[in-house]
């Protein structure tokens, strides 16, 4: 079904989807990086969000995880998520300035050194995020700093959409490898070949284990612990943390997970990314249904994301 579908007629409800998105991009290109990216997030908070669901979606996560939020806060964050989503989003679609500031985003933390020593001895490593900051500014740094950086990711179901997000992350940096039996047997290779892989794991995976995030249960893809396990890799979590400018980051390369179990070592996955989240809480994507279980005597609904395990 999957092939047939991407060989049909482009659809008009595709076309519709498309045409306002192709024509934001273009618009916002004319301008100079320095106005292009914040003139994004505002449209994005200003613009998309009212009108697209996005502050519903922020505020039933907040009222499910953290509701003892104060009013003002959470009126913040319904403010400053979609704005940092406006911004990742330009800052992906102008690769050359993406690479610019990746190579004047300076790398810290515990984990650094490992991670040098690993690409040094040739040892395979499992560099793990989540949707936050921007994860695409610490694939293009690393790249940067001389890793050969692979990434999983899952293609878009607008097929317009698609070919230019792929023209996108393919110009950051290759390889990437689609989710699917073809795409996981090629990352399976270059991480065997002793390379570096990203992957995100905060979306909900139905057949996820039951970990937790923010005190709830949220299925969880354990892959990134399995593949660490199977071909010793070091399992690293890596964030690319937006400064106060909104313009400029610094990546923070933590601790290698110790090597236990598969679920152990994902749960000090979610841990991690939860101590980032609650120290930037506008920087996470609220609009993700995480926590993807039973409210009320319903079962939350699947909202659109990017793909979970990649960029």
């Amino acid at each position: 079904m999957a092939q047939a579908r991407r060989e049909a007629p482009i659809s008009l409800r595709e076309w519709l989807e498309y045409a306002p998105i192709a024509l934001g991009v273009r618009g916002l290109r004319l301008l100079p990086f320095r106005w292009r990216v914040p003139v994004a997030g505002w449209l994005a908070s200003q613009v998309v969000a009212p009108v697209s669901g996005m502050r519903r979606r922020i505020r039933d996560n907040l009222d499910w995880v953290c509701p003892d939020l104060g009013a003002a806060e959470r009126a913040r964050l319904v403010r400053e998520v979609p704005d940092n989503l406006g911004r990742a989003f330009i800052e992906l679609f102008s690769p050359d300035d993406l690479f610019r500031l990746a190579g004047q985003t300076p790398f810290e933390g515990p984990g650094l050194a490992a991670l040098e020593a690993a690409r040094a001895a040739g040892r395979p490593v499992v560099a793990v995020s989540g949707h936050f900051g921007n994860y695409d500014v610490f694939r293009a740094g690393l790249i940067l700093r001389g890793f050969d950086v692979g990434a999983l990711y899952r293609p878009m179901n607008n097929r317009l959409f698609n070919a230019r997000y792929e023209a996108a992350i393919r110009a950051t940096g290759e390889p990437l490898f689609p989710r699917g039996r073809k795409g996981n047997a090629d990352m399976v290779r270059h991480l065997k070949q002793g390379k570096l892989l990203a992957l995100l794991i905060d979306q909900h995976m139905n057949r996820g284990a039951e970990l937790r995030f923010f005190g709830r249960p949220a299925l969880t893809a354990v892959s990134a612990a399995q593949l660490a396990l199977r071909y010793d890799a070091l399992l690293v979590p890596i964030y690319a943390i937006r400064q106060p400018d909104g313009r400029s980051f610094r990546v923070v390369v933590e601790d290698p997970v110790p090597r236990t179990d598969q679920e152990t070592m994902t749960q000090v996955l979610n841990d991690s990314l939860e101590a980032r989240v609650r120290a930037n809480m506008g920087q996470w994507l609220w609009t993700h249904r995480r926590w993807k279980v039973r409210r009320g005597g319903m079962v939350g609904d699947q909202i659109m994301s990017a793909g979970g395990d990649g960029p």
